[in-house]
């Protein structure tokens, strides 16, 4: 049905991506924000995977799950600061030691949240990572346009030259009150960010003249260990490729059980090729892997992907396991991806999504998924243990 008018609630953007939604459809989610998809399944692990350090190999990320930062920035739905440290404890008590951010997260809300908790934990024990792109200033009242929910007080503006990739790390140091960032993220260079559009391509030469040679100077250097991109779309990643050498790259919303062809059969292979992982970011597709009536950062759900879901859904009850469980090790299957960062915005929720890396798959449900041509027939998937 389409929307009318009166019915739109906000035009918001998350990573470029527009977000269209009715106020029954908002106060929907927002309702159902803190569930939990109960985790089913045979536990066979009580240990996350972890990533076998190799000779000559780029930095990764030592566990295979990561915590996103989207919602304890107050994406989609409020959360308290309460909620939000003890999100960040269950996630660090089940092992996860790789946690991602940003400045654009809740506007600077995400990064002081995160460095609350971590900055008590010792530096050496866990990765960290945030992005550069947006600069932030104080202001009356926070920028409007966004999906953020009840953010920080703060306006924001792209700058991707060296000065701009300068001062965000340091404003993102003061914010989280740690000593270092592991990896940094040249963050929503894409044609589907909003704000750009077509002139996504401006900010990219700025960012090929400014970001990219100054980030590869703070690794050589060793103030960094890892540099990247964090995208939704891969046209950037090609392009830095010509140009630059980056260690990572986090491709969101791009290879997930519902949405992956394009990634395993381009995206993918080009980054092996030299060597580059890849964190996927969105891997439950913003939830709605998990139930909820948004996919990815959109106000709409793509035609039908709700009949994909219940299909798969089907399957995976026959077998024994949910939804949720088997999109995480989906995501994680694929030899070149280093770490999958599902968000959570409570202790179950992180939980959850923990367990779900412990559970044994029948091998035989993938093999359904694929005679049913619900996910690609060369998409590698997880062994059973």
């Amino acid at each position: 049905m389409t929307a009318t008018r009166r019915d739109l609630l906000a035009i918001s953007a998350l990573g470029g991506a527009a977000v269209l939604m009715s106020r029954s459809a908002h106060a929907q989610d927002a309702q159902h924000a803190g569930d939990v998809m109960p985790t089913l399944g045979r536990v066979t692990r009580n240990a996350l995977p972890l990533n076998a350090a190799q000779p000559g190999q780029r930095f990764r990320p030592a566990t295979r799950l990561g915590l996103g930062g989207v919602p304890i920035g107050n994406g989609f739905a409020p959360a308290t600061d309460q909620d939000a440290e003890a999100t960040l404890e269950a996630a660090w008590a089940s092992g996860v030691r790789y946690f991602d951010t940003s400045p654009w997260y809740g506007l600077g809300l995400s990064e002081r949240r995160f460095g609350h908790f971590l900055h008590t934990r010792p530096r050496d024990e866990f990765v960290l990572s945030t992005k550069v792109g947006r600069l932030l200033t104080a202001a009356p009242q926070p920028s409007g346009g966004t999906m953020w929910q009840d953010p920080s007080p703060f306006a924001y503006r792209y700058d991707y030259s060296a000065d701009g990739v300068k001062r965000s790390i340091e404003d993102s140091l003061q914010r989280l009150g740690i000593s270092r960032i592991d990896i940094v993220y040249i963050h929503d260079l894409s044609p589907g960010n909003r704000d750009m559009g077509a002139k996504w391509t401006s900010y990219f030469e700025q960012a090929a003249k400014g970001a990219i040679p100054a980030l590869t100077r703070l690794r050589e250097e060793g103030t960094i260990k890892a540099w990247g991109l964090g995208i939704n779309t891969p046209e950037a990643a090609f392009r830095t490729l010509d140009i630059g050498d980056p260690d990572i790259i986090l491709l969101a919303t791009q290879y997930s059980i519902f949405h992956h062809q394009e990634a395993l059969d381009r995206t993918l292979p080009a980054l092996a090729r030299r060597g580059i992982s890849v964190v996927v970011g969105a891997p439950l597709n913003a939830g709605f892997a998990a139930g909820r009536a948004r996919y990815d950062y959109g106000g709409s759900i793509p035609a039908g992907m709700e009949r994909k879901r219940t299909r798969m859904n089907a399957i995976a009850r026959r077998h024994g396991i949910d939804l949720r469980t088997a999109a995480l090790q989906f995501a994680a299957a694929n030899p070149t991806v280093a770490a999958v960062i599902p968000g959570a915005r409570n202790a179950a929720q992180a939980q959850a999504n923990a367990q779900s890396m412990e559970v044994a798959i029948p091998s035989a449900f993938w093999s359904d998924l694929k005679q049913e041509k619900l996910i690609a027939q060369a998409a590698p998937t997880p062994a059973e243990t």
